[in-house]
């Protein structure tokens, strides 16, 4: 009787490691996944609309330095996701736009701005 004993405590032992370590696998790749890398850097960004007129939006990417092609990037994304949220498209009109020439982009402190109008269908 412990020879079925040994190896079913075997077979038990295995599958909860196997399963604990696949668990632990899965909440890992989640955690990272849900927060975007742009150019290999994680930025912080804020999104403030108008009360009255949603469309129109101010995004804030902070520590724009890390690097400017993934700030550009990060502020691109926040609005998207913003438009898309509210009013179903992300089509855009920028004021002062991720596409802008570096020289014309506008900055407060270290942090990129960008401001736009969600366009709607």
């Amino acid at each position: 009787m412990t020879r079925i004993q040994t190896p079913l405590r075997v077979i038990g032992l295995a599958l909860c490691a196997a399963l604990a370590l696949s668990a632990c696998s899965r909440s890992q790749a989640l955690s990272k996944s849900s927060r975007p890398v742009f150019d290999g850097q994680y930025f912080r960004m804020s999104l403030a609309a108008e009360k009255d007129t949603p469309a129109n939006f101010v995004v804030t990417v902070r520590d724009a330095s890390k690097s400017l092609a993934g700030a550009r990037d990060a502020g691109r994304y926040e609005a998207a996701n913003h438009c898309i949220e509210r009013f179903g498209s992300s089509r855009i009109d920028w004021m002062n736009g991720p596409d802008a020439p570096d020289e014309a982009l506008q900055f407060s402190g270290g942090d990129l701005v960008f401001s736009g109008v969600c366009r709607g269908w």
